[in-house]
């Protein structure tokens, strides 16, 4: 398993958004799930800042797949979530449990991750948050 990968994923359970950033490269390009790309640490840590006021989150089940030569990672996992603050233009929140499948996807270079692209289905999350 990619160390790096690894010890992003143990700062992301960990709650820990330096630890996140202590494995990312100052140009990192973060794409969002269904969302725009955000370069650099201070964009990553300002959509951290925003996950972590809406949603409480904890993944399980990580796989990590590393790609030869070190260059390329990917993951797959089960998101385990409580949505806590109403996320603007999704529905209302009021403490509602989900569980997903989800995936990323890693660019790496000298030991730190130039590229996060994160997968999930939002039209499950979305049924699960409205009937919840």
């Amino acid at each position: 398993m990619n160390e790096t990968v690894k010890t992003y994923f143990d700062a992301f359970n960990a709650g820990d958004v330096e630890g996140m950033l202590a494995c990312l490269s100052d140009d990192v390009a973060h794409h969002v799930n269904e969302g725009q790309i955000r370069v650099g640490k201070e964009q990553f840590a300002a959509f951290c800042a925003h996950m972590n006021r809406c949603y409480r989150e904890n993944l399980t089940d990580i796989v990590v797949f590393d790609a030869e030569g070190g260059t390329r990672a990917a993951a797959e996992f089960t998101v385990n979530g409580t949505y806590l603050e109403t996320d603007e233009g999704l529905p209302e929140a009021h403490g509602q449990t989900y569980r997903l499948p989800a995936g990323s996807f890693f660019d790496l270079k000298n030991g730190k991750i130039t590229r996060v692209t994160t997968f999930y289905n939002l039209a499950d999350w979305t049924k699960q948050v409205s009937n919840g």
